[in-house]
């Protein structure tokens, strides 16, 4: 199949529907091969490489460009009498914020060193192993024995300036001397449990992609209370005085991550299948 028919099934919302209907058998095995135990580590990069992907275009597309046709942004976006959206760290607490409210123990925070909000400095063995994560830039994976879960983090580089921007002028800026590649801080993963299953890896990718969605859709939410609010339409804030629809921000980070998420999830599959063929020749010559 086509590269475009996968980037159509995940711009509509079917990658569930795919994996558990339309799939090959090797996707629906017995009860054994979904429990198969896939280290979290691996959710953890995949997670991170979506998430990725929407903070580059929310900070680059809508922040960056926003600005430059006359869009604001500001930590009180929320306040009813301040016509702006969430800065990138907001559009991150967002996501969250609807991730908490699934079933699933996934959880996200963006914490630092040096945070313009107290509540998100790393402290203990977070503040640890983020020195080491400063250091080499390479992701840590632990465990957190207070609160009983798995950790992935990973390093929050400024990619943009309004990252810098913000926070070098911003009043209670602990550090005001930030630089475009700095790391500044680094994205959590938290989740209870060390091994998951290739059903609960896609689990995580919807809640995930929900909570994107409901963190762009309060933008847009909030945007038609403005007095002279951009026109939302397929066009973005790089065109001028515009935002993309719901539908078509999606469809841009939809499309920027299935170049990489399908082919993780197709090479588990995959795995996954093997090993079950590999058992299956063991029980025989048994």
């Amino acid at each position: 199949m086509s590269k475009n028919f996968w980037i159509t099934l995940f711009s509509l919302g079917c990658l569930g529907i795919y994996l558990f209907v339309s799939a090959p058998p090797l996707l629906l095995d017995d009860k054994k091969t979904e429990q198969a135990a896939i280290p979290v580590e691996q959710m953890f990069i995949l997670l991170q490489a979506e998430n990725a992907a929407a903070r580059a275009i929310w900070t680059q597309e809508i922040v960056g460009a926003g600005k430059k046709s006359g869009l604001k942004f500001d930590e009180h976006w929320r306040d009813a009498d301040l016509e702006a959206g969430p800065l990138p760290a907001l559009f991150l607490r967002e996501t969250a914020k609807s991730m908490e409210k699934s079933p699933l123990r996934l959880s996200l925070f963006l914490g630092s060193d040096y945070p313009i909000s107290p509540s998100n400095r790393f402290e203990g063995l977070q503040q640890e192993k983020f020195q080491i994560l400063r250091q080499s830039q390479l992701p840590q994976f632990f465990y957190v024995p207070d609160t009983g879960l798995q950790t992935g983090m990973f390093a929050n580089i400024a990619i943009a300036a309004p990252c810098i921007e913000c926070h070098n002028k911003h009043p209670q800026a602990a550090k005001n001397d930030w630089r475009l590649n700095d790391v500044m801080g680094a994205t959590t993963w938290m989740y209870p449990a060390s091994t998951v299953s290739l059903e609960d890896m896609l689990k995580a990718i919807m809640v995930l992609h929900q909570g994107i969605e409901n963190a762009y859709a309060a933008y847009l939410e909030k945007v038609k209370t403005f007095t002279h609010p951009p026109m939302i339409s397929e066009r973005w804030p790089r065109d001028g005085y515009y935002l993309p629809s719901l539908d078509v921000f999606m469809q841009a980070f939809l499309q920027r991550t299935a170049q990489h998420t399908l082919p993780a999830l197709g090479a588990l599959s995959n795995a996954r299948q093997n090993n079950k063929l590999k058992d299956s020749s063991r029980d025989t010559a048994k």
